[in-house]
């Protein structure tokens, strides 16, 4: 994306804030192991303003009545250090290549902040980070306050992720192509899952395949840890293990996205182990499949996520009582939300630049959120039913279903951008009857 695309995010940012400064910290290295670290991922926010993907800086927005202007302190050009661990941008080019006004060595930030803070009444910032970079700004930030050498200095604390979650809601067509470009990839990851499960494979054989195609298809990131789960462990919702074998009979829960230039995809599809749904495993599936179309038709801007979570509590409800799943009459279970035991989780969240994007559902007044033109969201209504509950019917007890997909809010309702991937039972059979490697 162009300099000309990030400028205006920051404008936009600007465009809200008084007089101050927006602190804005890159992300950092974490150690794994002694002195081995893992991967590297951006700070989000901070990607968002800056399409930068080093670590150790820090964005300045500044805006006070006479101008604006953006600053970066980032690591300094160091030829040891980028012989180990590869090459840095650096100071010198950092204004010319990212559209900048001024950069400054990182390693100076405490030296060189005091004289940027000056003349500002309020810093905008994670005021929940423990950041370094964010914790040495307010220190000097209070030390100007304490010194009283100046007339204005920062004195004021302004949660600034509050602005940005509200920008970052309504995805740009940019945006957009990114998510679609992620879940092309995704898709032909699950549909090679499909066709090679077979029973006896190992859950990690199946995540094998699927983070294959991620890295061969060009994906940097897995958008989270991919969920392989077999059988009862599908109960689970976050499980991550994937080590069990998998049996004939069992369904296979796949949960896995990649990203794609750091906008995620999340999809989750359910599969028999053996190639073919038993009849009581096809009933439920498709009890849940019935009630996520019926919930995604419901999309459009206007409607709130609470109406759809509330529809899909109705839905899955009647799926439960109509299998006897839970029995009692469907007022009971309604009015004692006894479906909650088998579907304790909402209908979705946002997506973006983070799988579970931290956008908010709530206006300041505690209004709900409307559904508009360009954000997304997963859909994903799910039973879980425990192998050692004995309440449930025998034929159903270990399984676990989930359908999760990405809906795009359009002007005329909504768009399905994960579509591609086959959902139906008699799609999914012929998916598995194939060749693995047709998917390659």
């Amino acid at each position: 994306m162009e300099n000309k695309n990030f400028k205006n995010r920051r404008d936009k940012v600007l465009e809200q804030m008084t007089n101050g400064v927006a602190l804005i910290a890159s992300g950092s290295m974490h150690i794994r192991s002694n002195d081995t670290e893992f991967p590297f991922r951006q700070e989000s926010n901070f990607y968002y303003l800056t399409g930068f993907n080093e670590p150790d800086c820090l964005l300045l927005l500044c805006k006070n009545d006479k101008r604006s202007k953006v600053c970066l302190f980032l690591r300094e050009k160091d030829p040891k250090m980028e012989m180990w661990v590869g090459k840095r941008l650096g100071v010198k080019v950092a204004c010319e290549v990212l559209g900048l006004d001024e950069a400054y060595d990182i390693a100076m930030l405490e030296k060189e902040l005091p004289a940027l803070l000056k003349g500002y009444s309020s810093l905008y910032l994670d005021t929940f980070s423990d950041n370094n970079y964010l914790n040495i700004s307010k220190k000097v930030s209070n030390e100007l306050f304490v010194s009283r050498s100046i007339d204005i200095s920062p004195r004021n604390f302004i949660h600034l992720n509050t602005l940005l979650e509200k920008q970052r809601l309504v995805k740009e067509p940019y945006e957009i192509e990114q998510i679609k470009k992620a879940l092309s990839i995704t898709t032909k990851a699950h549909h090679a899952s499909m066709a090679m499960v077979k029973p006896g494979m190992k859950e990690y054989e199946i995540q094998a395949i699927i983070e294959y195609i991620f890295k061969k298809e060009g994906s940097e990131h897995d958008a989270y840890g991919s969920i392989v789960a077999g059988g009862n462990n599908a109960n689970t919702l976050h499980y991550v293990e994937n080590s069990m074998s998998l049996k004939k009979g069992d369904l296979m829960l796949i949960d896995a996205g990649c990203e794609w230039n750091y906008y995620a995809s999340d999809i989750t599809r359910t599969t028999p182990v053996n190639g073919k749904f038993s009849k009581p495993q096809q009933a439920l599936y498709e009890g849940v499949l019935d009630a996520q179309e019926k919930i995604i038709k419901s999309i459009k801007p206007g409607v709130s996520k609470q109406l759809i979570q509330e529809k899909s509590e109705l839905l899955l409800a009647g799926v439960m009582h109509d299998l006897s799943i839970i029995k009692g009459s469907f007022e009971k279970i309604m009015e004692e939300k006894l479906y909650k035991k088998y579907y304790p989780h909402g209908i979705g969240h946002w997506m973006g630049l983070d799988v579970h994007d931290t956008c908010p559902y709530k206006d300041v007044n505690g209004n709900e959120i409307l559904f508009a033109e360009g954000m997304i969201l997963t859909i994903e209504p799910a039973i879980y039913l425990p192998a050692d509950d004995l309440d449930i019917p025998e034929e159903y007890r270990g399984i676990g279903i989930r359908i999760e997909d990405d809906i795009l809010v359009n002007s005329k309702g909504f768009e399905n951008l994960s579509s591609d991937i086959v959902k139906t039972v008699k799609d999914i059979e012929g998916i598995c009857a194939r060749d693995y490697k047709e998917f390659l």
